[in-house]
């Protein structure tokens, strides 16, 4: 057998084959390994990428928070749900990557880094629990802890697999502090989510009392049973926005207990950070900066996470000090025991889950009370858990409070809280035009808004400078609304002198095509604009002008519109073919395809451009219902006008407006095209300006939201809506309209019968 020597040691030739195989597998091992590892600088980018979109989203949140004078920076971009969940997953791929060697100052700093960003993010997280549902509360924090868990869980593996190595020492302190931080901050965010339910209830209970003395008090003023003033709308859409502000669920949990002990945690973690920014690198100095496979992309995870901590504090401390804030002036009004009470809806959800019955169907009656007993048992542990994190975190609120209380008293900010609220700038009113008049005709105690403040059991007043915001807020969305009023709207408005346009448009001398369907209000406003653009020698500046304003008027009365019709009514259809007659129209000019400034519709005379529509119109409605065979023809006669074509529908309309003014022809011949522009125009704008007689039943049921997610945006669409139209509202009450009952003043067919016992 042939032998040879290798390594100073005898082997036959086929082991010495094998050992030249094993090397030569384990060069091509090394070289898989190298083109694997490759992509992991890209893949780290894509870490920052993630980092830095989490970052945006917060930095947005609080410059919306600021420029909305709201300090404890509500939550709208980076929400608890599932896309900043993904989001945040991707940021901490580092923390779950156990095959990488960290041993660099970078790659000990960034796994720091890391889980400060995720308890920062845990804390940022806190207010959204308020927009949510139950259920979506719910789904979201067991999403949350699932991906915190698993984080810590690798955490807790790479600290057990490196504990025999001496770099593990180096961050052990910093990594576990900051691990203990996720996990006590994922605790109070489900305390918190347990008491959002119940606070939410207690909220809404308190607003629905507000809003029935509110209610009884000013029926007749706010839906113009007597026709009030604009200004007493404009209280009750104050009134309604302190509610809302105040009553906000964000709001609610922003200045709750565990808001501060939050703030508190991340304070802390963020000095965690700085100190390993500073610690390690003074260590590790001439030593080498990453060893893992991220390479030089982990020094950009490291700065993009570093400014994601930094703003990322910035909403939590603020929250920590508006509610330390607001306790400030309530300090020495109560003794210790009092302040460390734990309210009832903090607990109220658990509570309820305890005396609930066994869900889970089992025969035995042993087995089911021994499920009921261990339910009992896990419960009464939450809710001890859930008691003591409410006590913690109202002692370090108490402690904040009487520090801020200090601060104030040493920088002479006493006066905030040594000033009556009656004297808050809800009185605003002295500062601008508009409101003047508010408080000169205002009840002496309608300019207190203080009352309309909703709080929670054991709550504190608010103070006078955050009051103060919340009703400036409102004056800006108004003052914003002003701003986007339509001129050429208002312009048409105050061309309405009797609301006369709403029974002329439709005479009933006009003979009937087969059905009479049910009327609404954007159908004939759009055929009128249609005949009137399509007058002979009329200016096109005219015919714009006349376009902008009914287009923004159409804007109003589809919202009256969609407001009358909450369960749907037969006039779904009409309002249909209206919208989609009028998108021709506003665009392009055209009335279903037909030019209006073609020949076969713009006659020689207005006269003639009447009779074209009016022919244009019968033959469409005539085609439709000769179309097909007989029986077809039957079911079209038997079937209800509604269930036509939109075009069909529309001409409808437009034959019987063309044919009422051919009819008033007859008696007025004298008329010139821009006179008759002008008479059409007086006609739509009756028309419109009967119709935004609605709008303050409109502004009213939009601050009166019954979802309270929801209700603060309704609110703020109320006061911009109420901008927009509050000089169209005033040139519509100096007409006086009919008093009509509020279901009857929405229906267009209840106007005409009561226009129709007017005299002419």
């Amino acid at each position: 057998m042939a032998t040879s020597i290798c390594g100073g040691q005898l082997y036959t030739r086929s082991e010495c084959l094998g050992i030249c195989q094993d090397f030569r597998n384990l060069d091509y091992g090394d070289a898989v390994q190298e083109e694997l590892e490759a992509p992991m600088p890209w893949i780290g980018l894509y870490i920052a990428a993630a980092s830095a979109v989490c970052t945006l989203a917060i930095a947005a949140d609080a410059v919306l928070g600021f420029r909305r004078r709201k300090p404890w920076l509500p939550c709208k971009y980076f929400s608890l749900n599932a896309f900043s969940l993904t989001l945040l997953g991707v940021s901490m791929k580092l923390l779950v990557d156990l095959t990488n060697l960290h041993l660099g100052v970078d790659d000990k700093i960034v796994r720091i880094n890391s889980l400060v960003l995720m308890s920062t993010s845990l804390s940022n997280f806190a207010t959204s629990l308020g927009s949510m549902t139950n259920n979506d509360i719910a789904l979201n924090l067991a999403a949350l802890s699932i991906l915190v868990l698993t984080i810590i869980g690798n955490v807790v593996i790479s600290a057990v697999q490196m504990f025999s190595f001496l770099s593990f020492f180096d961050t052990v302190a910093e990594v576990a502090g900051s691990s203990a931080a996720v996990l006590m901050l994922l605790l109070i965010l489900c305390v918190s989510g347990v008491m959002v339910p119940a606070a939410k209830a207690q909220i809404d209970l308190a607003y629905r009392d507000l809003h029935n003395r509110i209610s009884i008090k000013n029926t007749q003023r706010v839906e113009w049973e007597g026709f009030t003033s604009v200004d007493e709308l404009r209280i009750a859409v104050r009134r309604y926005w302190v509610m809302a502000e105040t009553g906000s669920s964000q709001f609610v949990i922003a200045r709750s207990a565990t808001c501060v002990a939050s703030g508190l945690i991340c304070l802390l973690t963020g000095l965690v950070l700085v100190e390993a920014h500073v610690r390690l690198p003074m260590m590790y100095a001439a030593k080498y900066t990453t060893t893992s496979n991220y390479k030089w992309s982990t020094k950009v995870i490291l700065v993009v996470q570093s400014i994601g901590v930094a703003i990322g504090t910035i909403a939590p401390l603020m929250r920590w000090f508006v509610a330390a804030r607001f306790k400030s002036s309530d300090i020495g009004t109560k003794s210790f025991k009092e302040e460390m009470k734990v309210e009832s809806y903090w607990t109220q959800k658990l509570v309820d889950w305890k005396k609930s019955p066994v869900s889970v169907h089992i025969r035995s009656h042993t087995l089911r009370k021994l499920v009921y007993n261990a339910k009992g048992l896990l419960l009464n542990l939450c809710i001890g858990v859930q008691i003591l994190i409410v006590v913690a975190s109202k002692l370090v609120l108490l402690a904040s409070s009487v520090f801020v209380k200090g601060l104030s008293f040493f920088f002479c900010f006493g006066h905030i809280n040594s000033t009556s609220l009656k004297k808050s700038c809800c009185h605003i009113s002295e500062e601008s035009d508009y409101t003047r008049g508010v408080e000169s005709m205002a009840e002496p105690d309608q300019s207190d808004y203080s009352r309309y403040v909703l709080l929670l059991e054991g709550e504190p007043e608010l103070p006078q400078g955050t009051l103060k915001n919340i009703c400036n807020e409102v004056d800006k969305l108004m003052k914003i609304g002003r701003r986007n009023q339509s001129k050429n709207l208002v312009k048409l408005v105050k061309k309405c002198v009797s609301f006369n346009g709403v029974r002329e448009f439709d005479s009933i001398e006009v003979p009937i095509l087969y059905q009479e369907p049910a009327n609404c209000w954007s159908m004939p406003v759009v055929t009128l604009t249609s005949i009137a653009i399509s007058l002979p020698n009329i200016s096109d500046r005219k015919c714009n002008n006349l376009l902008s304003a009914v287009s923004k008027a159409l804007y109003y009365v589809k919202l009256i519109e969609k407001s009358s019709d909450k369960n749907g009514d037969s006039t779904t259809a009409v309002r249909h073919a209206a919208d989609m007659a009028w998108v021709g129209v506003e665009f392009s000019k055209k009335w279903h395809g037909k030019d209006l400034s073609s020949a076969s519709v713009r006659g020689s005379s207005d006269k003639a451009t009447l009779q074209n529509l009016s022919d244009i119109a019968e033959k469409i409605v005539g085609d439709f219902l000769s179309s097909t065979d007989e029986i077809t023809v039957t079911e079209k006669k038997d079937s209800l006008i509604n269930n036509w074509p939109v075009k069909v529908i529309a001409a409808r309309s437009m034959y019987r407006v063309t044919q009422t003014l051919l009819l008033a022809r007859k008696y007025d011949v004298s008329l010139t095209d821009e006179e008759l522009f002008e008479s059409l125009s007086i006609m739509i704008a009756d028309i419109v300006a009967a119709c935004l007689t609605n709008l303050v039943s409109v502004i009213i049921s939009k601050c009166h939201n019954n979802a309270i997610e929801e209700r603060e945006e309704s609110v703020r669409q109320a006061a911009l809506l109420f901008g927009e139209t509050e000089e169209i509202l005033e040139i519509i009450q100096k007409i006086d309209p009919p008093r009509l009952d509020q279901e009857k003043k929405g229906n267009i067919q209840e106007w005409r019968a009561f226009m129709e016992l007017m005299p002419r």
